[in-house]
C-alpha cells in the first residue's frame, strides 16, 4: 500500500508541474504585445478610451495606400478590448467641398483578437487650409461610442507617385493605388495595386476584372524598359490586381500604365513609343 501511495504522489506531482508549465505558456501568449515593432501613428483619447493606430512601416499618414492596425484600450484598467466593432470614415475638408476616399472594412487581425486592421487610400495631402479627419464609430462593452480626430496626411518623403486619381474615357472617376512592392529590389518583384470607382463624394467601390498593363522605364537611362514583366490582373482572393515588375538596375523608374476594362477598351493611359516617352497614367519608384 505504501508503494502505491508513493507512486500516486509522484503522479500527482508530475501532473501539477505539467499544468503549471502549460499555464505559464498561456500567460506568456496573453502578455505578448501584438504591436511590438510597429509604429504608433496616433493615440486618440476619448470616452475613457485610447484608440491606438499603428503602421508596420510608415511613421505617418501619406498619400496612397496606408495599412492601419487599431487597438482600443480601456483607460480605467489599461486592458484592451477583444473583438472591437469599429467603422471609420475619413473626410477631406477642402475650401469648396468635402470628400472621402477608398477604405476597407476593419476586421480582426489573424491571431490577435484585440487588433483590427484595414486600409485607407488617401488621394491627396492636406495643407494649411485643407485637412483630413477620421470619424471612428466603435462598440465595446455593449456600448457604442464615436470620436472624430484631425490627422496630418503628407506626400511621400521621396516625392514619388503611388496613387492616381483620374477620369476614364467612360466618364467614370477612378482611383488606382500601388500596394506593393514596399521595398523594391533589383529583381522580378511582385507588384500589387487596387482599383476603385468613385460612386459619390463619399462612396468608392472596388473594380474587378479589368487589366492594368505595365511598361517600366528608366527616363534617365535612355528610357529603356526591362524583360519579364507581367500585366496586372484581378486576383479574387486578395481583391487586388497582381503582376510582375522587373527592375534591372538601381535608380529612378517610371511605371507606365494603361487601364483596360473587361472588354479590352483603354480607359486611361498610352503606349510608350519613340514619339511618346511616357503614359499619362503611371506610378514611380526609386531603389
Amino acid at each position: 500500500m505504501k508503494t502505491i501511495n508513493f507512486f500516486l504522489i509522484i503522479f500527482i506531482a508530475v501532473i501539477g508541474l505539467s499544468s503549471c508549465s502549460s499555464d505559464g505558456d498561456d500567460s506568456s501568449k496573453i502578455e505578448e504585445n501584438p504591436m511590438d515593432g510597429y509604429n504608433l501613428l496616433t493615440n486618440i483619447e476619448a470616452n475613457g478610451h485610447s484608440l491606438e493606430l499603428y503602421s508596420e512601416g510608415r511613421t505617418g499618414f501619406t498619400t496612397g495606400y496606408n495599412e492601419i492596425f487599431i487597438r482600443i484600450k480601456n483607460n480605467a484598467d489599461n486592458n484592451y478590448y477583444a473583438h472591437p466593432e469599429i467603422t471609420w470614415m475619413p473626410v477631406m475638408h477642402m475650401m469648396g467641398m468635402n470628400h472621402s476616399c477608398p477604405i476597407s472594412e476593419l476586421s480582426i487581425s489573424d491571431g490577435y483578437n484585440t487588433v483590427a486592421k484595414g486600409y485607407i487610400v488617401f488621394q491627396m495631402p492636406g495643407n494649411a487650409d485643407e485637412f483630413w479627419d477620421i470619424t471612428f464609430t466603435y462598440k465595446v462593452g455593449g456600448q457604442e461610442f464615436s470620436v472624430t480626430e484631425t490627422i496630418d496626411v503628407t506626400a511621400p518623403s521621396n516625392g514619388k507617385q503611388t496613387v492616381a486619381t483620374f477620369m476614364g474615357s467612360d466618364d467614370v472617376r477612378y482611383v488606382l493605388a500601388m500596394v506593393e512592392p514596399t521595398y523594391p529590389e533589383v529583381a522580378v518583384n511582385d507588384i500589387r495595386a487596387q482599383l476603385f470607382k468613385m460612386e459619390s463624394m463619399v462612396n468608392f467601390t472596388l473594380v474587378e476584372d479589368y487589366t492594368v498593363t505595365l511598361d517600366p522605364r528608366m527616363p534617365g537611362m535612355g528610357n529603356h524598359s526591362s524583360p519579364n514583366n507581367e500585366d496586372l490582373t484581378f486576383d479574387a482572393a486578395s481583391k487586388s490586381y497582381k503582376g510582375k515588375l522587373s527592375l534591372t538596375m538601381t535608380g529612378y523608374w517610371k511605371l507606365n500604365l494603361k487601364l483596360l476594362n473587361s472588354t479590352g477598351e483603354v480607359l486611361k493611359g498610352e503606349d510608350v513609343t519613340e514619339e511618346n516617352d511616357a503614359s499619362s497614367l503611371y506610378f514611380e519608384l526609386e531603389l
